[in-house]
């Protein structure tokens, strides 16, 4: 594992145990790409990965890679670390952030928000995907300001 990083929260894993239904994300992560799964049947994206639509129930889906853009939704800034381990990466920011190339309301993703202030991200902001590739067959999405 890397050292700790001021902002950016500790991976424990060193591979994604993905099943069928979410390989081919943790793959395109290896090559630095972000898809979705798209319902063939309704057209919906299903974030995180899952065997049926949340919408029709469908089975079917093709993989759609996305920008990697986005705006940031929701966040919390932890300060206090939970854990001792936690103690050289707080402050960190988390969030939720709404993808771009998704329908309607959007898609949206949980992640770290990094190489930035914390103090300095507001609802809105852009930001873009990073891929902070953590082992052979584990790249972590984060989120960076644009």
């Amino acid at each position: 594992m890397t050292e700790p990083q001021p902002g950016v929260y500790p991976v424990a894993l060193s591979d994604p145990y993905a099943d069928e239904s979410t390989q081919p994300f943790w793959d395109a992560a290896l090559e630095g790409r972000l898809v979705v799964p798209q319902c063939v049947n309704c057209g919906t994206f299903i974030l995180p990965p899952q065997p049926f639509c949340f919408e029709c129930q469908h089975q079917e889906f093709e993989w759609v890679e996305l920008p990697g853009t986005g705006t940031i939704y929701s966040f919390t800034v932890v300060r206090h670390p939970l854990s001792p381990h936690l103690q050289e990466v707080v402050p960190y920011a988390s969030g939720v952030v709404e993808l771009d190339g998704t329908q309607g309301a959007g898609a949206r993703m949980i992640g770290n928000i990094v190489d930035c202030d914390p103090d300095s991200i507001r609802i809105g902001d852009p930001v873009r995907v990073v891929f902070d590739r953590v082992s052979e067959t584990f790249a972590v999405p984060r989120f960076a300001p644009t």
